[in-house]
């Protein structure tokens, strides 16, 4: 009865110590699942703030290079002097190729970054932008028909500018 006794309490204490070994390895395992599911949702959270962080740049140099359109547009119409609207045209000019650079900075983010359509949306409002600039430039050297060339292209930079902002938003919706 004695050898009973040891041989239950032996199986009893090795059972004790393999369902312990089984739960720490248990345990083990789904703390690195949680940590690993963790670092996901983290790594989500930072791709989604830069993203939106990217979208707002360029929302905001998109608007800035929006104002200058603007004021160019304007141009023709509140100065009736030839000379007068060139020398505005020229200095529009000027602080548009100031604000193409940051603008393009935006862009080569916003591509970086992802995704494709937000991407691509992007892309194309700096082509049209670049569009825009050279109409206008070609306004500044008389050639005919470069006015109707640029109302056009400024058009077309507002919608390209809306198609993004419908882009950017699909994109943080799905993110």
């Amino acid at each position: 009865m004695a050898d009973s006794v040891v041989w239950v309490g032996v199986f009893t204490g090795a059972t004790a110590v393999l369902a312990s070994w089984v739960t720490t390895l248990g345990n083990a395992r789904a703390a690195k699942v949680q940590a690993e599911a963790s670092a996901q949702v983290q790594q989500r959270g930072r791709v989604r703030e830069i993203r939106r962080a990217a979208y707002l740049d360029l929302m905001e140099q998109a608007h800035i290079t929006g104002q200058l359109y603007w004021t160019a547009g304007d141009a023709f119409y509140q100065l009736a002097d030839p000379a007068a609207r060139l020398t505005r045209i020229q200095e529009l000019r000027t602080e548009l190729r100031s604000a193409f650079d940051p603008l393009m900075r935006c862009v080569r983010v916003i591509v970086l970054e992802g995704p494709a359509p937000a991407a691509e949306a992007a892309e194309a409002l700096m082509q049209t932008a670049a569009e825009a600039n050279s109409a206008l430039r070609r306004v500044s050297q008389g050639d005919p028909g470069a006015r109707e060339e640029f109302d056009e292209t400024h058009e077309a930079f507002r919608h390209r500018l809306e198609q993004f902002i419908a882009e950017a938003r699909t994109a943080m919706i799905a993110s």
